[in-house]
């Protein structure tokens, strides 16, 4: 079939949305790293809306590992379909703003020459939280991870997102160029920090001069939010349909959108208010919130959904008591812990994530949402748990979804059938755990990992006691039974 691209562009059904600017001008001013679903349904689309005022913001999307990616849309000119839906019925539109892909491991030079060229001012971030190569329940780079010990030792061939940027800010330094703007795009608190921190530590270590020069680099927090499942064959199928031409990388993701940004960009930004980006002072709140409350609750309804037999989000949401758990858990557990919010209708928020979980249009796969748990429930789960703990409040639901990815991770399903575990410590989680059937020694295992637990919630004993509670009734009954004791709605 016939793929999209710059020459099949204006054959296109009038009816589907097309840039609306001359891509043959634009030219590349953020290099983004992981170019992943994700960024290509987020942060992309922020760009392309805005191209159209300045064509120097084109993005080169860099793959640190699979060429998928690159192989998809380099025959397309970088071009590929978003496609936009809900319950209500769905939109298409090609979007234009990746125009350069990269893959690192086949030419990390290229990488490093885009990065530390002038006209790169920003280089943003999605490679989740494990590609920070950094102890989650910390915050701090892990100076003995696999990827930083050997950039480490070999600064011009990197592998990890921290070793690339380091190497492009010392060629940067030594030929005098200003450094670029660090955006991280990741579900991390603080995640402009974490990323300045892990970046200093790395220089630090590399070379005290380069450190005084990556003390200087903007790394301006973010707070994002939009649905983005996996693209599947279906998708290709009926989006080739609608256009008339074939699509190998295109992506789904639902109405709702939200980008808040802190407005630090020393060498310039695209115009992304006009798109409806927020910029403001400080992101933290707004992160916080997200994380408390979208993610927590993601996380959630994903291990015990998938427990429960449930694919999806949507599926797992109609699972009889996973409702009423998930919005008491916002709201009784969850929002008493966020920072205020002055003039931010938190009920209309959780009503609205209420809703974005049950869209049935969105086939998110639970399985994709549990992925990389120990890197994710310190920030979803375990700070709101340490809040709750220090003001002497319950935490019933917040633990059910810790005690559920502990079942998960162990890799075994509750028909004892293997479970396809994504995660940096699933050898590690598994080797613990092996063979153990007792709550007490599971939870007891689980709680030595003081990466993700720290040493506070490895010693509490209320904790320690409310897990070995629940996982015991998992165990014994399984999440399906667990759920339909939370059926009827607190008041």
């Amino acid at each position: 079939m016939t793929r999209l691209s710059n020459d099949t562009l204006p054959h296109l059904p009038k009816t589907i949305a097309t840039p609306d600017y001359d891509r043959t001008k634009v030219t590349v001013g953020i290099v983004h790293l992981g170019i992943g679903a994700f960024h290509r349904a987020h942060q992309a689309v922020f760009t392309d809306e805005v191209l159209a005022r300045d064509p120097s913001w084109g993005i080169c999307g860099v793959s640190l590992r699979s060429a998928d990616t690159r192989d998809a849309l380099e025959p397309q000119d970088g071009l590929y379909t978003l496609k936009v839906q809900d319950g209500g019925g769905e939109t298409l539109r090609i979007i234009g703003s990746v125009v350069e892909t990269l893959v690192a491991p086949e030419d990390p030079q290229a990488v490093l020459a885009r990065m530390a060229d002038p006209a790169t001012r920003i280089v943003s971030l999605t490679v989740t939280e494990k590609g920070y190569c950094h102890n989650p329940a910390t915050g701090m780079l892990d100076d003995n991870h696999p990827d930083v010990l050997h950039d480490l030792q070999n600064p011009g061939d990197p592998r990890s997102a921290i070793g690339f940027i380091v190497e492009a800010l010392a060629r940067r330094q030594e030929a005098g160029v200003a450094a670029f703007t660090l955006l991280s795009c990741d579900n991390l608190p603080s995640n402009g920090h974490v990323l300045k921190r892990v970046v200093s530590r790395f220089a630090e270590l590399r070379d005290p001069q380069l450190a005084a020069f990556v003390a200087g680099v903007a790394c301006p927090s973010t707070m994002i939010d939009r649905i983005v499942p996996a693209t599947t064959d279906a998708d290709r199928n009926v989006i080739a349909g609608a256009l008339g031409v074939g699509d190998a990388w295109p992506v789904v993701t639902e109405p709702f959108r939200q980008w808040v940004i802190e407005d630090h960009f020393p060498l310039g930004r695209p115009a992304w208010e006009a798109a409806g980006a927020v910029f403001v002072p400080e992101v933290s709140v707004f992160e916080t919130m997200k994380l408390r409350l979208l993610n927590g609750s993601h996380s959630t309804l994903a291990y015990l959904g998938y427990l429960a037999g449930a694919e999806t989000v949507a599926e797992a949401m109609a699972l009889p008591g996973m409702q009423p758990l998930i919005e008491g858990l916002m709201r009784e557990e969850v929002s008493p812990t966020l920072p205020q919010l002055t003039g931010f209708d938190l009920v209309a928020y959780r009503l609205a994530l209420i809703a974005r979980f049950k869209n049935p249009a969105l086939r998110h796969r639970t399985w994709q949402i549990a992925m990389d748990g120990s890197q994710k429930l310190p920030q979803r789960l375990l700070g709101t748990i340490r809040d709750r703990i220090r003001a002497g409040a319950s935490y019933d639901r917040l633990v059910l979804g810790v005690a559920a990815w502990m079942y998960y991770a162990r890799g075994l399903d509750e028909a004892g059938q293997a479970i396809d575990v994504r995660d940096p410590l699933a050898r590690r989680i598994a080797a613990m755990t092996q063979g153990l059937d007792d709550p007490g020694e599971i939870v007891a295992a689980f709680l030595g990992l003081e990466d993700v637990f720290a040493d506070d919630l490895g010693r509490d004993a209320g904790f320690r006691g409310a897990l070995i509670g629940v996982l015991s009734r998992l165990l014994a009954t399984g999440s399906a039974a667990e759920l339909a004791g939370w059926q009827t709605p607190s008041p």
